[in-house]
């Protein structure tokens, strides 16, 4: 139902993404790692050029967050559509897809990639014990001024009091979020 409300969205931000001059796919989809360890892809809308992946490892010396991810606040691989899309946090709506599929939870901690799974300690092993979500604790939580290890806390603070009115609550701050957004990149 949630697919078909937003239809029109998707089909606009389809639209912008795929005409934003840098000759990309719409969505950018890549391996996260979910409950228990299980694998899979997530969709997001594209919001960086083709290949920035690739671009990476000249940057990771810019990497403003301490621990397994990578945080940039002026990435010069995001494009215009990008920036504007990721503001407002509309580059997460086709997970969506992930929902629908099993995959993810509406709220959640954010699936990791791989490549930070294998720089987990044992506490961090904690935020596979649930399915991810496409929002979470950290999200509605100054997500910009929190390194990896307060995300890390906040995911695990969630997990512990998770219950229906928390995940409600968090989904209303993440409204919140998107409407006045605390200066996502």
């Amino acid at each position: 139902m949630g697919l078909i409300v937003l239809s029109p969205l998707f089909l606009t931000l389809s639209l912008l993404v795929k005409f934003d001059g840098s000759r990309g796919n719409v969505f950018y989809v890549q391996e996260r790692v979910g409950k228990n360890g299980k694998h899979f892809n997530m969709y997001k809308f594209r919001s960086m050029i083709p290949n920035a992946d690739a671009e990476l490892d000249k940057l990771k010396s810019y990497n403003e967050v301490d621990g397994a991810m990578f945080k940039m606040k002026d990435d010069p691989r995001i494009t215009k559509i990008g920036k504007f899309i990721r503001k407002y946090s509309l580059d997460e709506l086709p997970q969506l897809i992930n929902v629908i599929a099993g995959q993810m939870s509406l709220v959640g901690p954010r699936p990791p990639i791989p490549s930070e799974v294998a720089e987990y300690t044992k506490y961090d092993m904690q935020r596979l014990l649930v399915v991810p979500g496409c929002t979470g604790l950290w999200q509605v939580t100054d997500r910009n001024n929190t390194d990896f290890n307060g995300a890390v806390k906040l995911d695990i603070k969630y997990i512990q009091k998770s219950c229906f009115t928390y995940d409600m609550k968090i989904m209303f701050e993440t409204v919140l979020v998107m409407i006045k957004p605390n200066a996502a990149y």
